[in-house]
């Protein structure tokens, strides 16, 4: 059994390390910025899980534009709720070009790092013991955004596993 999970281990880290040395490798070749791509105005509907539930609903609006500020974009997004609306006026900046990474500034000394691969920007981090994933992901003319959010599992000592005991999503639909 111990060599069985020695195994899988290994073979993960294997797997990590080709693919990073094949990413160093890989020439790239000049693309537009995945910034540029989300720019414009969005609309959906965020859906809300509980443990597997759904339970709640609110309409969702986004707006991507540039700034006068080289590598930032404002990510503006307003929760269009009758009883709770709320509006997130964040900049994403672009941090490393050659690597894709970004962060997410939220104006009030908070950064959240984000890496963006191919179509996908992705982000995970943890506060207040919880930890978080965020994404959002191209797809031709619609913008997916997933927030995932659970606790640390007790258990392992190899491995540390975190629970999903909430999702939030939203397909928004490009509208300008």
């Amino acid at each position: 059994m111990f060599h069985q999970k020695n195994s899988r281990i290994h073979r993960l880290i294997l797997f990590f390390l080709i693919s990073f040395l094949t990413n160093i490798y890989t020439p790239t070749k000049a693309q537009t910025l995945f910034a540029d791509k989300c720019l414009g105005k969005w609309q959906g509907i965020m859906y809300m899980y509980g443990k597997g539930q759904l339970k709640d609903s609110v309409p969702v609006e986004l707006v991507v534009e540039k700034t006068s500020t080289p590598n930032t974009w404002t990510w503006k997004t307003t929760y269009l709720s009758k009883t709770m609306p709320a509006v997130k006026d964040y900049k994403l900046i672009l941090k490393d070009t050659a690597t894709q990474t970004y962060a997410t500034d939220e104006n009030d000394g908070i950064e959240l790092m984000d890496y963006n691969f191919i179509n996908k920007l992705y982000s995970i981090f943890e506060t207040h013991n919880v930890m978080l994933t965020s994404s959002y992901e191209l797809q031709g003319n619609y913008l997916i955004f997933e927030v995932t959010s659970g606790k640390k599992l007790e258990g392992m000592k190899e491995v540390n596993n975190y629970s999903v005991l909430n999702l939030q999503r939203v397909v928004f639909k490009k509208v300008q």
